[in-house]
């Protein structure tokens, strides 16, 4: 058993209660985060499944819309680290009932939880529970709006590949108009000094984005030799009102990486894909699991990203939680 006392305390330049986008974050924050998850990843894989930091703690996974990797990931964090984890069924609760959200995760905190995790289809949703309850919050993705841990995992894959971030050059490939991912892989990025390019049909990819300081390319093949980093983003067909675009088969055909593609980008690139994957429409089998990829190492390092952010969040008591009308006073007369 890992001695906890080797871990010492949350660095003292963290200063948040909360995780809910990368946006807000400045780089130094990024980066402690990041090697804190390689401290917890080095500890894994050397076959130390339990480091009791969090042990007392409950967390609750609030997971108002389907996931596999993200809800699996925190739910082994938390319990690597020694906490207690409660997996919320959003269809067998009281919101088909009609209570708010708000209501839910208030009932939820009075039974002496420690934090909740959400992931919710609406943006904000994560900051909005933050300001109205008193625990910790980690956003697991608020609709299109923000992903965070998945972007630290992305980042932290990128940067045990290539042993940095400043001066690489990512692409983002895909669908990003509906992408959570795409926006928090977009601020870390370019906090950390990456020139981030952003490709897809003019559809799924606004010119606006150029305001960000990104560079717009409507053209996989002109890129595919000047990207140190592929990041394939999946066609979220499910928050699409309509088709963005004629067939599936033309989007492969114009935007898929198969091995004619990566033939031509540089012999260094690296292939990643925030999971699940369309195998044969964003990338085809044979480079999803070729040795450019490492889409199973994200998975592993999303883990040790989700420990680094519970504990940092969880031991971070400096900022006060939000005080509400229930607060009991200093002395009872």
């Amino acid at each position: 058993m890992t001695n906890t006392q080797t871990w010492g305390n949350v660095p003292a330049a963290w200063k948040r209660r909360h995780l809910l986008g990368l946006e807000e974050l400045d780089a130094n924050e990024i980066m402690l985060l990041l090697d804190q998850a390689e401290r917890f990843r080095t500890v894994l894989t050397q076959g130390d499944r339990k480091i009791p930091l969090l042990a007392g703690k409950t967390c609750v996974n609030l997971f108002f819309e389907n996931s596999t990797r993200t809800k699996t990931s925190f739910a082994l964090a938390a319990r690597r680290l020694g906490a207690d984890v409660i997996d919320f069924s959003a269809s067998t609760s009281s919101l088909s009932k009609g209570e708010t959200i708000i209501d839910t995760v208030k009932n939820i905190e009075a039974m002496q939880v420690d934090a909740v995790i959400v992931r919710h289809s609406c943006p904000g949703s994560a900051k909005l529970l933050s300001e109205n309850i008193r625990v910790h919050v980690l956003n697991a993705g608020d609709g299109p709006h923000e992903h965070p841990t998945q972007a630290l995992l992305d980042i932290m894959t990128i940067r045990r590949r290539f042993g940095k971030i400043a001066g690489l050059t990512v692409a983002l490939v895909g669908d990003i108009a509906h992408s959570r991912t795409a926006r928090s892989n977009i601020w870390g990025l370019k906090s950390l000094g990456a020139h981030v390019i952003l490709c897809g049909p003019s559809t799924l990819v606004s010119k606006l984005w150029e305001n960000t300081g990104v560079e717009i390319s409507y053209s996989l093949d002109k890129i595919l030799d000047r990207v140190d980093v592929f990041n394939l983003l999946r066609i979220q067909f499910e928050r699409q009102v309509v088709r963005p675009f004629p067939s599936t088969r033309e989007y492969a055909h114009l935007y898929g990486m198969d091995v004619v593609r990566l033939a031509k980008a540089k012999p260094t690139v690296l292939i990643i894909a925030p999971g699940p994957i369309n195998r044969g429409l964003e990338v085809t089998p044979d480079v999803a699991d070729g040795p450019q990829s490492a889409i199973l190492d994200q998975v592993t390092n999303g883990v040790a990203v989700r420990m680094a952010a519970l504990w940092m969040c969880l031991n971070k008591i400096s900022e006060p939680p939000p005080t509400t009308m229930l607060e009991l006073p200093s002395k009872m007369t």
